[in-house]
């Protein structure tokens, strides 16, 4: 312990990436804050709004709304962080909520996208024998215990000092060099994390993904229709998109972490090493934090009303920009062309609608 402590003053080349993180990093945090909060918010109004035809997915595509939208919220106050050079001027009570909201809100979403997963899993491969599982009642306790669970993980570190002053006077907030030394089963307990936060929800995910492309491969086989279902593409979907944004936002941090933690176990990694991985840390964080924006994307496959809701969104942009280049063509080119515009118009609409 003593050793990680002398080794963590020693270093004081731990944030020489300063000039270059103080930009990039704050511009990430600008882009993935405001899409995140647009996209997660629409997607409760979409929920909301359809309040009384709630069940399981709906439910927990609520609560990853949710946590998302306060995962957002600790985004401003960690871009200043970072703008100002790894200084953090706000005091050690701040420092402790900001990344009490940052962690709290990272597992829920891990745990919740983890639900719709196996939602989705439950509801194609075995639909009679656990349907019951599936009802509004049961999501809604299975979402309080995710809440109380993820809360029951990360409350110690209310009682441990986040904040440091480096050399260069500098105050680093929530920094894994603050937490080096603090005692000495630190590697095996992020170790511990990593597996329950998230190689078990991975291997979860991975498993209902697997053997429910294989039952729908299969029913394809004997019988067409199947493989057309909307229901199955909905399912498929979900899986899929709850896979992608696994292994893009949350897997190089995890492996990041894990990783080091073994090198911890055999040998004490050098300042060098140290540096290079306070450098991968930052650079995995921001893809965590990316995770907000691409929910959306399993909503969009999750929740039939927020993608009828996004492509209404869509068709009226795109129909205001040509009604806008249709009038100054029309303006240009005298009534009488638009009146024969709109009889055409009319005919064509007449013969889609008899087409369908």
């Amino acid at each position: 312990m003593d050793t990680d402590l002398d080794q963590n003053y020693s270093c004081t080349n731990l944030y020489d990436h300063r000039p270059v993180a103080r930009v990039l990093i704050p511009l990430a945090y600008s882009i993935i804050c405001p899409v995140g909060l647009l996209g997660n918010a629409l997607a409760l109004h979409v929920i909301f709004l359809n309040i009384t035809k709630l069940n399981s997915i709906t439910l927990y595509s609520a609560n990853l709304a949710v946590s998302d939208i306060l995962f957002c919220l600790s985004l401003p106050l960690r871009a200043v962080y970072y703008g100002l050079g790894f200084h953090w001027p706000m005091g050690e009570g701040l420092c402790k909520a900001i990344t009490l909201l940052f962690y709290v809100n990272c597992y829920a979403g891990v745990n919740f996208m983890t639900c719709l997963a196996i939602d989705r899993f439950v509801a194609l491969v075995f639909p009679m024998k656990l349907t019951k599982w599936r009802k509004v009642k049961n999501a809604r306790l299975v979402c309080i215990a995710i809440w109380l669970l993820v809360l029951a993980q990360t409350l110690p570190l209310l009682t441990i000092r986040l904040t440091k002053k480096e050399h260069d006077n500098n105050i680093t907030c929530m920094e894994y060099p603050n937490f080096e030394g603090l005692f000495k089963g630190l590697p095996f307990l992020l170790i511990i994390g990593v597996g329950i936060g998230f190689v078990v929800p991975l291997v979860t995910i991975i498993a209902c993904y697997s053997i429910l492309t294989r039952k729908l491969r299969l029913a394809a086989k004997s019988n067409r229709l199947t493989e057309r279902s909307g229901r199955t593409k909905k399912a498929r979907g979900v899986i899929a998109g709850v896979v992608f944004v696994f292994m893009v936002c949350f897997g190089p941090y995890h492996l990041d972490l894990l990783q080091y933690m073994i090198r911890k176990l055999i040998y004490d990694p050098d300042c060098k090493e140290l540096q290079s991985f306070q450098i991968s840390l930052h650079i995995t964080v921001c893809l965590m934090n990316l995770n907000s924006c691409l929910d959306p994307f399993v909503y969009f496959f999750a929740c039939k009303g927020y993608k009828q809701k996004l492509m209404r969104m869509m068709k009226w942009q795109v129909g205001t920009h040509f009604s806008s280049v249709g009038r100054t063509s029309h303006e240009s080119s005298g009534t009488g062309d638009m009146r024969a515009s709109r009889r055409n118009t009319g005919m064509t609409m007449n013969n889609v609608r008899e087409a369908q």
